[in-house]
């Protein structure tokens, strides 16, 4: 008996530093997953550099790749407008719907369709939505405010906005074309140039930079 109890405080710390070990692992895994998903790194490793690069014609421009029901890239988008304008450069806006996002498919397929009527109208429309972002919950919320927005426009809504899939289909083609590159996350930001004596694209990490970014782009292909 008395061999008992002069075992029993030993076993009871044996399994203390185990259960100290593995608590110690738990933190450490849910820590790394918390990092996967959160986390973004520095910079987006491109595997695919081809779709970088200006529309033709121009010397600069600036490549997003967002998703409309992302909070991030609501807060870019007013600066990335700014910039376009300011510098008069081509924004090429990329879809990335992520696949938890409960409407951000919805949207993009939406913009797709105010995109037929005229570019403009479906940019203003992607402004919009990511101006009353906070406010749209479900898809519900969602067609409302597309009704809104396009009785601000003059036009009428049909009963369904993509009967063959077509514009379902492109929304998924810049899905493909942004996993290529290999986009992490969103929104994920580059401005690019065409014959620069510079770098051919630089990502946007800190986009208090954008500016100066591109001012160094202009530099890098002036004369080219």
């Amino acid at each position: 008996m008395s061999q008992h109890f002069a075992l029993a405080p030993s076993i009871r710390n044996r399994r203390n530093r185990i259960g100290l070990f593995l608590g110690l692992a738990m933190v450490t895994l849910l820590a790394a997953t918390a990092h996967a998903q959160f986390g973004a790194p520095p910079t987006t490793p491109v595997h695919d550099p081809s779709a970088l690069r200006p529309p033709a014609g121009a010397r600069v421009a600036i490549i997003e790749f967002a998703d409309m029901e992302c909070p991030d890239c609501a807060q870019a988008n007013p600066l990335l407008k700014e910039a376009s304008e300011k510098y008069h450069i081509p924004w090429v806006r990329h879809d990335f719907p992520l696949p938890f996002h409960a409407w951000s498919f919805d949207a993009a397929v939406n913009a797709r369709w105010f995109d037929i009527k005229s570019k403009k109208i479906g940019d203003d429309y992607r402004d919009y939505i990511f101006a009353n972002q906070i406010s749209i919950n479900t898809r519900g919320d969602l067609t409302q405010y597309t009704e809104t927005f396009a009785k601000s426009r003059g036009l009428a809504l049909p009963f369904a906005t993509d009967p063959q899939g077509k514009l379902a289909a492109e929304v998924k083609a810049d899905y493909a074309l942004g996993q290529r590159i290999g986009i992490e996350h969103t929104p994920t930001i580059w401005v690019v140039t065409a014959n620069s004596k510079g770098a051919p694209f630089v990502e946007v990490v800190d986009r208090s930079r954008l500016f100066q970014l591109i001012d160094q782009a202009i530099a890098d292909t002036r004369g080219k």
